[in-house]
């Protein structure tokens, strides 16, 4: 079970950006890294560009599940993770997230922020507290 990538996305009028992403690539190949990154991004805006405001859903991609949790003041929030990854567990992780987002984030900032420009840093430390070690090493 692994979580690949968390981010939190805000879904404006025209489109939707990323605000800020942690991944987690350390099980793919080195020179894979960078495109599958790539395709998470893409990947997290598509799905938030195509759920309605208020709405949870989780969306098979390939091999990944996405989980997408769209509040409706336009904050986002996706998980990418494997099949055997729990969806409740994934849900509680965007939920605490965009909270805790909200609240250190100012609002004015999220139709205009990037990844550059927004100061959260708590994502990494998420993703990796949520990571399921594989017991056998």
């Amino acid at each position: 079970m692994r979580l690949y990538s968390l981010s939190v996305l805000y879904k404006g009028d025209p489109k939707v950006h990323l605000l800020k992403a942690a991944y987690d690539v350390s099980t793919f190949n080195f020179f894979q890294r960078s495109s599958v990154q790539e395709f998470m991004t893409f990947t997290s805006q598509l799905i938030v560009e195509r759920s309605e405001l208020g709405s949870r859903a989780s969306v098979k991609e390939q091999e990944y599940l996405c989980h997408v949790y769209v509040r409706n003041d336009g904050l986002a929030g996706v998980v990418i993770a494997d099949n055997e990854y729990p969806q409740r567990v994934c849900f509680t992780l965007l939920d605490k997230v965009l909270d805790e987002f909200s609240r250190q984030v100012s609002k004015i900032d999220w139709p205009s922020g990037s990844p550059a420009t927004i100061n959260y840093a708590a994502l990494d430390g998420y993703l990796s507290k949520f990571q399921v070690r594989d017991p056998r090493g």
